[in-house]
């Protein structure tokens, strides 16, 4: 299980050159399923969300979680809402979450992440990071239904990040205590 107590992880992004690994953290590009295809339905528009990134998950066992948002919604920082998803694999699920098996090919890609650890005197406030704890941008605000492990935050701030719609603020995404399951919210 991932704890508070683990050491944190300042994130920095940089263009792939070249061929992306399988299974790295990452921004954009399109997902490496760990098992079948799970890409989420919004459930304003009943349409694909979009593909923000995924996260490998620690352990010895290839595990990762794939954000997930509504790009047509403005409601996004709800975690239960339906407008965006943080599903793990493998793992089950979230009920409120509709998915598909898309009928497109997705292509690797993106920005890759590197994790540099950090020690929390070090850490900016709103900077992007795994693991660790969760620094708040307004208050502490964990999902509904806990316990949750904090796995990253994003800060949509960075020059990296700018395209992500967070009101310039700083995203979040939870593990269930089981592993079984992700939520993400935001605040600006």
């Amino acid at each position: 299980m991932i704890t508070n107590g683990d050491p944190s992880y300042v994130m920095s992004f940089r263009d792939a050159d070249g061929p992306v690994d399988a299974f790295t953290t990452r921004i954009g590009g399109g997902p490496d399923w760990v098992g079948e295809a799970q890409w989420p339905l919004c459930a304003r528009w009943d349409n694909p969300m979009a593909f923000v990134g995924q996260f490998r998950l620690a352990g010895d066992e290839l595990r990762m979680a794939y954000l997930f948002m509504c790009d047509s919604c403005e409601e996004t920082w709800e975690p239960e809402a339906g407008k965006n998803a943080l599903i793990v694999q493998p793992g089950r699920v979230p009920p409120f979450v509709t998915t598909m098996v898309p009928l497109w090919e997705s292509t690797p890609g993106g920005m890759l992440v590197d994790l540099e650890i950090e020690s929390p005197g070090d850490l900016e406030h709103e900077e992007s990071r795994m693991y660790g704890s969760p620094a708040w941008l307004q208050y502490e605000q964990y999902p509904p239904g806990g316990p949750w492990s904090f796995l990253f935050q994003l800060d949509s701030r960075c020059d990296w990040l700018n395209h992500l719609n967070f009101g310039i603020g700083v995203g979040y995404g939870f593990i269930s205590g089981d592993e079984q399951e992700g939520r993400f919210l935001w605040q600006c």
